[in-house]
């Protein structure tokens, strides 16, 4: 059986598409870089990451854009002996979608990415069709800032030259959706004489769902499915996987289908005497996969219309990739589960060095420009990560650390950093909906001996606490606990917050320095150690 997710932790929009016997699917990055994640699998039981395309800043300037701004739903297909991607970048998401939608290939999936081909603006969400002519068609949903009317305008269709590298002839709007209304996520495929178009719709949140329609004309008209949606947990609060939808179809060399798409498994909790009944997704929004059957020519999901833990896996060799190692010493490289935010690591962020990852302070973790710190996603709500950093601060404004992070305006850090009484001394720093406090401030200042000092996070569905150690054997806990559930998009984005933006990743775990004097103070890291619970 395959067990949901597939694909752990912060990777929203799955696009799956097939080479021969690969699988791939692509993922969206948001404001981390570099941009979309890309996984294979070759029993769609076991992924692995195996790269991620836009790695140029000609490719993703995500410089200065807005959190849970940047790369947004990629659209990866095969054809013509070549993979293509279809990605956005949303610049600013909040009264106007200021998105710019381009296109790259690569011979290879692992290979090196074009440059990109801008298509349009419009809206987000774009995908790629290849129509069995061999023409070439984008579409996307066109976004309606006029807030009297519905956002979702509708599904647009436009031909792509792929001689001219340009769209040609006028956007034909072909969708405008059912009553689930905000329609976006458009993929579409042409089986058996009609052309099927799935959606998502009823917004990213617990409403999320999956539309089907289809035409024997590709630019329509479409007809709904007979019992859309063909999937949602929005009947559902009690089910195990939440948010269902943002559909991707593949057809297996087993002669089976199956569709991936995104989903959330929530922590539930009451909060300021409030119930929530759907509860916080910390692990953000995560791919999973259903089998699906066809019937009347029309597809529904095996099992119901309430997404499974447990799929049915496909008549497939199974391949099992090897367990990654635990404890991650830099000397090789940064690992490939770790990315940077909004821009790329360079001499200026960073550099490895015999000792380790040496990270050169930049910009407070405050900052959408320039900041020095890497990270990786929570999998998990129960493990433990640790570091040791080697940290000479002279002023307060120089720190270095391990953080939990959400984005920039929600984050903990614990860290080194400099007392004009104390000298070198280990602090928390917490930020929440952009309020910064001081945990620790009424505490005893925790004066650092010593060059270097261990560093670790123990993260449960509950808590997370900080610990440090002066051997790497000894640990002292420190007398402060943070509620996961704060590094959820659903306590972010919610009203009593203030306006604190749309909020569409998940929690990280990494390591940081900043340098607010601009000297860039060097922090030296020996090893990251990202532990889950048995």
């Amino acid at each position: 059986m395959i067990e949901n997710p597939i694909i752990r932790g912060f990777n929203p929009d799955p696009a799956i598409c097939k080479k021969g016997g690969d699988y791939y699917i692509a993922t969206s990055t948001f404001e981390w870089f570099p941009g979309v994640q890309i996984f294979h699998s070759r029993d769609l039981k076991n992924w692995k990451l195996i790269c991620r395309p836009l790695n140029r800043v000609s490719q993703l300037n995500l410089m200065g854009i807005p959190d849970s701004g940047g790369v947004w739903a990629p659209c990866l297909t095969y054809a013509d002996h070549k993979f293509w991607l279809v990605y956005s970048i949303m610049r600013e998401h909040r009264a106007f979608k200021d998105v710019r939608n381009y296109v790259v290939t690569a011979d290879e999936i692992d290979g090196e990415w074009s440059e990109p081909v801008f298509l349009n603006a419009s809206g987000f969400d774009p995908s790629l069709f290849h129509d069995i002519d061999g023409r070439k068609y984008v579409l996307n949903m066109v976004y309606d800032f006029r807030n009297y009317h519905p956002w979702n305008y509708g599904i647009s269709l436009q031909e792509f030259d792929v001689e001219k590298g340009e769209l040609v002839g006028k956007p034909e709007m072909i969708f405008k959706g059912t009553k689930l209304q905000k329609t976006e996520g458009p993929h579409l495929y042409y089986i058996d004489g009609y052309y099927y178009l799935f959606t998502a719709e009823g917004g990213s949140q617990f409403g999320h769902s999956i539309t089907v329609a289809r035409s024997k004309n590709l630019r329509g008209p479409y007809e709904v499915h007979p019992d859309n949606p063909i999937l949602t947990a929005w009947y559902a609060p009690e089910n195990y996987l939440q948010k269902t939808g943002h559909a991707s179809l593949v057809h297996t060399d087993s002669d089976e289908w199956y569709v991936t798409y995104l989903t959330s498994r929530p922590i539930k909790r009451k909060q300021k005497g409030i119930f929530e009944e759907r509860g916080f997704c910390t692990l953000g929004r995560e791919t999973a996969i259903s089998k699906v059957e066809w019937k009347d020519g029309w597809p529904y999901i095996v099992g119901g219309k309430t997404a499974q833990q447990y799929v049915e896996q496909p008549n497939l060799p199974e391949q099992m990739w090897p367990a990654p190692d635990e404890k991650k010493y830099f000397k090789d490289g940064i690992p490939k589960e770790f990315q940077t935010l909004r821009v790329p690591f360079t001499e200026k962020m960073g550099e490895i060095k015999d000792q380790g990852l040496v990270l050169y302070g930049q910009e407070s973790l405050y900052s959408v420009f320039e900041q020095s710190m890497i990270a990786r996603r929570f999998e998990s709500l129960n493990f433990e990560a640790e570091t040791v950093v080697n940290f000479l601060p002279e002023y307060f404004q120089q720190m270095a650390g391990l953080v939990c992070y959400y984005n920039s305006k929600n984050w903990t850090t614990l860290h080194v950093t400099y007392d004009e009484e104390k000298g070198k001394i280990l602090n928390i720093l917490s930020c929440e909906a952009s309020a910064l406090t001081w945990p620790l401030k009424d505490q005893e200042k925790i004066q650092v001996e010593g060059n270097q000092i261990y560093l670790k996070v123990k993260v449960t569905k509950e808590f997370y606490q900080f610990y440090y150690s002066l051997d790497g054997k000894e640990w002292t806990a420190l007398p402060v606990k943070f509620d996961t559930y704060k590094l959820s998009d659903d306590y972010i984005a919610k009203p009593f917050l203030g306006p604190t933006g749309s909020a569409f990743t998940g929690a990280f775990v990494g390591i940081h320095c900043n340098d607010l004097t601009g000297m860039r103070c060097p922090a030296t890291f020996r090893y990251f150690k990202y532990t889950e619970e048995k």
